[in-house]
């Protein structure tokens, strides 16, 4: 098998792993993320389980992962360098927070929530898509106007 086949077969066992554990922990139900988001209402605590696994699971990982040569299907670790807080990052950063709190819907579980049959996941990830065009355009938007 290609190292292409096995990175894109690696891509598709993590996707699934990740699809299952929102899955399992109702992350793709819009009233249990509703309810963990409501802290001062009927607080739900059951997705900070999931949050805290995941961080468990993920440092140690990722420690190791970073300390090795090269990933195994990959010629280098893609890891993200920008550190630079900037009004595009706080703002958008707000922008995705009211839209999960209003729809109940982060990108990922809207992704699963549509694939086993929860079509209102397709208004958000359909305003995920408008939302990412614009700010694509803004740019260039920003250049015009000075």
């Amino acid at each position: 098998m290609s190292g292409r086949t096995l990175q894109y077969l690696a891509a598709l066992a993590c996707g699934a792993l990740f699809g299952a554990g929102l899955v399992l922990a109702r992350a793709t139900e819009p009233r249990v993320v509703l309810g963990f988001l409501d802290w001062f209402g009927a607080w739900d605590p059951s997705l900070l389980v999931m949050m805290i696994g995941a961080v468990l699971t993920h440092a140690p990982l990722y420690r190791w992962l970073t300390r090795r040569e090269r990933p195994q299907w990959a010629q280098s670790l893609s890891v993200p360098t920008e550190a630079k807080v900037d009004t595009s990052l706080i703002g958008g950063s707000a922008l995705f927070g009211v839209g999960w709190g209003l729809s109940g819907y982060c990108p990922g579980p809207s992704v699963v929530a549509l694939a086993s049959g929860r079509y209102d996941a397709l208004v958000v990830l359909g305003s995920i898509a408008l939302g990412i065009a614009i700010a694509a355009r803004l740019p260039a938007m920003r250049r015009r106007s000075t």
